[in-house]
């Protein structure tokens, strides 16, 4: 039985406002709908018809190994996150950090995660991470979202933690908008302590190497390089990798070579390893992080003839191609210094002429005693 409407005439609006009518549908179960048609009316404020609801519990605790497949489960399927904050990733440097990772759940339920290790009186998200997050599924809503990050906040001033240092996860990571830290961070009165530039290739809009990025790759044609995806981590690290970095900047590389092969066993479809070889001589190599959105290299390195042979124009060109698919971004790194204050123009120009163009990404530091302060206003 369909319901039929009646008008009625209300006497609840001054003369002014009479030309606002209202229609009362008169629904099954004694329901009612209330439909304003409105001619000119804009001040009816006093119409609220937002439905009452209780509001949500929030409570945060923090990670432990016993919330460990909890933890996983979560990351494999949030908008804003990577294997590198999968906890096989994350717990192999665990003796060097003191883990302060937070959970957060709405009505028992879990909601948010928040990568971190304890420095001092405050927390990194990440320390021991490329970069952090406050991490979301897609179904997440903005004002749930800003009750779980004030939690947090809440929970770690309790906690005798002072501020909380994050580095954000880049955009172009992300597989939806996911902006959400960024305008918390904004309202807690967050400080702005770096701003790098990272170089990338948006395969979508994709450009093609400039003329002396051919010609290396011409050269290492003529000089009969092969490309390899291989195992040979061995290889890189010992003969290109180590040496390049101990002699050029007196370092080594954030992962010693035992990490790194455990690591690209335990994500074999994350961590490739790609080599150069002339004849049977490695002679360049990077091994390649793979996200749902963005092919990585994580380590580029060649050796001292790298320029005769143009064997990181052929490396480069070969990973940008041949790990394209179901990819959207190409992601070259970080090419500022100095907490973003010095740009290398030589890196940016080599990067831009393999058709990279800038992202940023933004480091904040928010005092935890904010949360008291801490509101959204929707007037």
């Amino acid at each position: 039985m369909h319901s039929k409407p009646i008008r009625h005439s209300l006497n609840l609006f001054s003369k002014k406002e009479k030309n606002v009518i209202v229609y009362i549908y008169v629904k099954a179960l004694l329901k009612v709908k209330i439909i304003l048609v409105l001619h000119g009316v804009t001040n009816i404020s006093f119409l609220n018809t937002t439905k009452t609801k209780n509001k949500p519990t929030y409570r945060v605790e923090r990670y432990t190994h016993s919330h460990k497949a909890e933890w996983n489960n979560f990351i494999s399927s949030a908008k804003n996150a990577t294997f590198l904050f999968n906890r096989n990733f994350m717990d192999y440097h665990s003796d060097r950090f003191e883990d302060f990772s937070v959970m957060v759940y709405k009505d028992e339920k879990l909601y948010a995660v928040l990568p971190a290790n304890k420095k001092n009186d405050g927390i990194i998200s990440h320390q021991g991470l490329t970069y952090g997050s406050f991490v979301l599924q897609e179904k997440a809503k903005l004002l749930y979202a800003f009750d779980a990050f004030k939690s947090i906040l809440t929970f770690l001033y309790s906690e005798g933690i002072k501020t909380l240092d994050i580095r954000i996860i880049p955009t172009f990571y992300n597989t939806l908008p996911a902006d959400e830290l960024a305008y918390f961070l904004f309202k807690a009165n967050a400080t702005l302590v770096k701003r790098d530039v990272l170089m990338v290739i948006d395969y979508a809009n994709k450009l093609k190497f400039q003329k002396n990025r051919r010609e290396g790759i011409n050269k290492a044609i003529r000089n009969e390089l092969i490309v390899q995806v291989d195992d040979n981590y061995d290889g890189f690290w010992n003969e290109i990798l180590i040496p390049n970095l101990q002699k050029k900047h007196g370092v080594n590389p954030v992962h010693t070579l035992e990490e790194i092969k455990m690591l690209a066993s335990r994500f074999p479809k994350q961590i490739k390893q790609v080599n150069v070889y002339k004849g049977d001589k490695i002679v360049a190599g990077t091994t390649v992080f793979l996200t749902k959105t963005t092919v990585h290299p994580q380590y580029v390195s060649g050796n001292i003839d790298k320029n005769t042979y143009g064997s990181l124009d052929l490396e480069y060109d070969f990973i940008i191609n041949h790990f394209q698919e179901g990819k959207r971004y190409f992601d070259f790194n970080i090419s500022s210094e100095e907490n973003g204050k010095h740009l290398n123009e030589g890196l940016i120009f080599w990067k831009e002429s393999c058709g990279a163009r800038t992202f940023t990404a933004d480091n904040y530091v928010v005092d935890t005693a904010c949360y008291k302060n801490l509101d959204l206003s929707l007037i």
